[in-house]
């Protein structure tokens, strides 16, 4: 599942949706946990029909949580930094949103654990990897993702929260997340754009469940201490006794 990922933004860096070219604050986050439970930037569209770049908390949290105490409590229980493709019209937690109120989640690369089952048959180990763009002209793509408005029944914050949208694993990724066989949803600019726009359910569906070719991503094994901030997170090592893939 996409739990860990990264961006980065170029100063007066612009992305073109919907034939409206906008630029995006500059951002540098080479590697940041869901598990921390802070914001990140997506695009939604307005009630005007036009895209906006804004900060979500990256976990999306349901309309029944009164407040923070209750919510990091239900994070004791389970996770809703993602959400199922295939299951998004048969979850009451995710449903609506699905139906009305899909984002774009910015993305320069994430980060997945390939599991090894070594020589006389010990207990797999995980190697990290870092999954970017093979673009190297435009390293920026667009993970679906669904939204949620969230108040704080005691503070008053508002905040807007959301979930990565994830799908089957295309060739590349089967071989590195090779136990559940998941990847974020990532969409091409064109799909991107209709991905948050008015659309039946059919399409919907079919938009969350869209696998992106193999050769669209590059893969290299990094450093198992990546999400510590000891090394670069992205630089790349080798493990001589992990097979190609």
């Amino acid at each position: 599942m996409c739990y860990y990922n990264s961006l980065k933004i170029p100063p007066k860096k612009k992305i073109k949706l919907k034939r409206k070219e906008k630029e995006i604050p500059p951002v540098d986050i080479q590697v940041q946990s869901g598990f921390n439970y802070a914001s990140w930037p997506i695009i939604i569209e307005d009630n005007a029909g036009e895209w906006q770049p804004q900060l979500a908390h990256w976990e999306f949290i349901p309309w029944f949580i009164q407040h923070i105490g209750e919510l990091e409590d239900s994070r004791k229980k389970y996770t809703t930094l993602n959400a199922t493709a295939e299951k998004l019209f048969e979850s009451k937690l995710y449903q609506a949103a699905a139906k009305a109120r899909r984002c774009l989640v910015l993305s320069t690369g994430f980060y997945e654990w390939r599991h090894f089952k070594g020589a006389d048959d010990k207990k797999p180990i995980a190697y990290p990897y870092f999954i970017h763009s093979a673009n190297k002209e435009e390293p920026l793509f667009y993970m679906a993702g669904i939204w949620q408005p969230w108040t704080d029944k005691l503070s008053g914050e508002m905040i807007h929260s959301f979930a990565i949208v994830t799908t089957q694993a295309n060739g590349l990724m089967q071989k590195i997340h090779n136990t559940k066989k998941r990847m974020p949803t990532i969409l091409p600019p064109e799909l991107a754009e209709e991905w948050i726009g008015p659309l039946r359910e059919k399409r919907i569906k079919e938009l969350a469940t869209y696998q992106l070719p193999e050769a669209a991503l590059n893969a290299h094994t990094i450093a198992k201490d990546f999400n510590r901030g000891i090394t670069n997170p992205q630089e790349a090592v080798e493990y001589t006794n992990l097979p190609p893939l």
